[in-house]
């Protein structure tokens, strides 16, 4: 009998202990939730903010307001349209765009002028590319390249020296092609849907 009982004394006390720190994680999760939400609309409105060239730096009130003040949103086929606006009239669309990286999925936004022939800027909100070598994607000696790019046939094309008109980052050329397939492949569809959707000023 003994001898049940150092068995049983184990088992009862993890499984004792795995039910306290489930219910410990599940009201941690439960009571941290709302400010993990707001945290998580805060980055994506710095990074829309971001692409349209606007000054997304501030304090989270002031991102807020900002954003409010000069962003619309529509949804389209479950696809968030941002729409930036300055004196009621079309400045620029950001859309979400998505695509593989080296390492794992890479995700962001990217925005068009209305007449849609330029890039006014790119961001990337998730990756999993290496910190210090394809993580420089984040630095804004990479991101800048894209403000105001002329889209083309095709719209990315590798080292300036030759006539391209992006350059890869130093010890990650892989990423770099990566981001380009992305975009390579993310601008068309973008550009088809937005047209098919009415978000074109042009002819």
């Amino acid at each position: 009998m003994a001898k049940k009982k150092q068995v049983l004394y184990p088992v009862v006390f993890m499984v004792v202990l795995t039910v306290f720190f489930t219910f410990l994680l599940s009201f941690i999760n439960l009571a941290t939730s709302e400010t993990i939400e707001e945290q998580q609309a805060l980055v994506i409105q710095r990074s829309v903010l971001y692409v349209f060239n606007l000054d997304g730096n501030g304090s989270d009130e002031d991102v807020q307001k900002m954003f409010t003040d000069t962003i619309d949103i529509e949804v389209k086929d479950n696809r968030n349209i941002y729409i930036y606006k300055d004196k009621n009239q079309v400045k620029g669309y950001a859309f979400d765009f998505s695509g593989k990286g080296l390492w794992g999925t890479i995700t962001g936004h990217i925005a068009i002028t209305p007449d849609h022939k330029e890039i006014l800027g790119i961001n990337f909100v998730s990756h999993s590319e290496t910190p210090g070598l394809g993580g420089r994607i984040d630095e804004e000696e990479f991101k800048s390249q894209f403000r105001n790019l002329v889209m083309a046939d095709p719209t990315i094309v590798l080292n300036k020296d030759t006539g391209g008109n992006l350059d890869a980052i130093s010890g990650a050329t892989l990423t770099s092609l990566a981001v380009r397939d992305m975009v390579n492949l993310n601008i068309p569809e973008i550009l088809e849907f937005a047209r098919e959707e009415g978000f074109y000023e042009g002819n």
